[in-house]
């Protein structure tokens, strides 16, 4: 065997394949207690992951079908959800929905064999949170997990963000305005966070696409969730554009 063949990762197409800290060295587990919901139709690639992530200090939870992920991921309230695109039935992209309009805020990463550029869109536009393409290296995942499970942080110690009449608790993403619930997606509640961290500041549509897009999507899609934020914040408008350069709060 080469020595690049001896170097290459493990994917994901081996049901075999177990990162290092499965196999006893001494690497700190990405996992740390986190739990975990795996949605996936394909048994061999279910049970490597639910082995992996398990070696990997999760606490796994696993599902088959779009209809027992709903039911999961009320029952055992993950801190993540690795959630697979082509299923029969009720297929990912419609789970994620679903699981958007019910208020879940957990962080979704997608697993999905299609790499085209509508279809990484699509699963964005469903509110998924990360996308991985099959096959995957399994380092790849844990590194993915972990850091969506920081990114997302501890809910109990994001604080409410404030501006002029406006409030956001970022973890259960609910907002109000002068008192009034105001209903939003992950990414739409992602943007309005950043936006009120930064209040007053501008936010440039690069910055905005690399922390809540991950840069992979259209830069013409900020403008759109401004314009989706500015009609659900209703009036005075708060959402002030500045041409050419970005977007701030400005009472």
């Amino acid at each position: 065997m080469s020595p690049a063949a001896d170097a290459a990762p493990a994917r994901a197409s081996d049901p075999d394949a177990l990162p290092a800290t499965a196999r006893g060295a001494d690497v700190s587990p990405a996992g740390a207690g986190e739990r975990v919901l795996v949605v996936d139709d394909d048994p061999p690639l279910r049970r490597m992951l639910e082995r992996t992530l398990h070696a990997e200090g999760f606490e796994v939870t696993v599902a088959s079908d779009g209809g027992a992920a709903l039911a999961a991921a009320e029952r055992a309230a993950p801190d993540v959800i690795v959630l697979d695109v082509a299923m029969a039935g009720l297929d990912g992209l419609a789970v994620c929905r679903r699981l958007r309009e019910r208020g879940l805020p957990t962080p979704i990463l997608m697993l999905t064999a299609r790499d085209a550029v509508p279809d990484r869109v699509a699963a964005l536009e469903a509110d998924a949170d990360d996308y991985l393409v099959k096959p995957f290296a399994v380092q790849e995942l844990l590194a993915r997990l972990k850091a969506l499970t920081r990114r997302h942080g501890d809910p109990h110690g994001q604080a409410v963000l404030s501006y002029a009449d406006l409030s956001l608790n970022p973890y259960a993403r609910r907002a109000t305005r002068a008192g009034r619930a105001i209903e939003l997606t992950g990414r739409e509640a992602a943007l309005l966070e950043l936006l009120l961290r930064e209040a007053g500041r501008i936010v440039t549509r690069e910055r905005a696409l690399v922390e809540i897009w991950d840069d992979a999507a259209e830069p013409n899609v900020v403008d759109r969730y401004v314009t989706r934020l500015r009609r659900k914040l209703g009036s005075p408008p708060l959402i002030r554009t500045l041409r050419g350069t970005g977007f701030a709060l400005r009472a």
